[in-house]
């Protein structure tokens, strides 16, 4: 029996050839759009430079990826947009008008743990450093390509991603006066809630999940950050460090989380100690 060939129209052919491309790219590494064959929202990133030279081929690029793109051109119009549009990443400038990149991070840093990646043209050490305190999860130094950019992008949701489907072994979790409730994702010391980042939690549940034992710092990046983690790796002291200041007595001498010189971090309960 011969086969009956049906002309459909363009649109209609263009829609199935997409749908097909986009299939096949979710089963390679070659920047596949961030979402499901299904009628999911798509993930949703935030823009914040004062360039819009950098901003729109940026957002061009981003769209033609997958992702849904809205930008701001100054720190006061970006953080509103970050409060009210809740997006799933925000890529944050520093040297911006009305508002910049520091002052907005801190801001959202109050209301929201959404992931910051932080893009600077400032080269000194202390300038990046300063972004991991005062809470972005990584920074990229201009000029960048933006390439670079979308692998940083990816390895952030992907780690997000893993984090949300990891099913802890105990729910609860104690270690002297602190203790975790992981499925409630709530962490206490003394009974008294203590507000946690969504990153210092994890690595805290990893560090009392191993309680006495040395976790290396090649595992706890692999763990918490991912095995394709682009950022500074200074980023995981810049979270002990911030641990330490939450629940130890004196974070300059402390007794919950120990430094093992070159190999990585322990946890102990203190009152074990003889």
């Amino acid at each position: 029996m011969a086969a009956t060939l049906i002309n459909l129209p363009t649109p209609v052919v263009n829609y199935g050839l997409n749908n097909l491309k986009f299939c096949l790219n979710q089963q390679t590494a070659v920047d596949p759009p961030p979402r499901l064959c299904h009628n999911v929202r798509m993930t949703k990133i935030l823009l914040v430079d004062d360039e819009e030279m950098i901003t729109e081929p940026l957002a061009r690029s981003l769209r033609e990826s997958g992702y849904e793109v809205i930008v701001a051109h100054d720190g006061r119009r970006g953080l509103a947009l970050a409060l009210s549009e809740q997006p799933d990443l925000v890529v944050l400038d520093i040297l911006m008008p009305e508002m910049d990149g520091w002052d907005v991070c801190r801001a959202l840093r109050q209301k929201s743990p959404v992931p910051i990646l932080m893009l600077t043209a400032l080269g000194e050490e202390i300038d990046r450093i300063l972004g991991l305190e005062i809470g972005a999860d990584d920074y990229l130094t201009k000029p960048f390509s933006t390439r670079e950019l979308k692998a940083r992008i990816r390895a952030m949701l992907r780690r997000i991603e893993l984090d949300r489907n990891h099913t802890p072994t105990s729910d609860i979790l104690t270690a002297g006066a602190i203790r975790l409730e992981t499925n409630a994702h709530q962490a206490y010391k003394n009974g008294a809630k203590l507000t946690l980042r969504h990153k210092e939690f994890e690595l805290l549940r990893l560090l009392m999940a191993n309680l006495g034992q040395v976790v290396t710092r090649a595992e706890l990046f692999d763990r918490i950050w991912g095995t394709d983690w682009l950022g500074d790796t200074r980023t995981l002291d810049v979270h002990i460090r911030w641990l330490r200041e939450k629940i130890e007595e004196n974070p300059s001498q402390p007794q919950y989380i120990q430094t093992v010189r070159s190999v990585g971090y322990r946890m102990v309960a203190p009152q074990a100690e003889a």
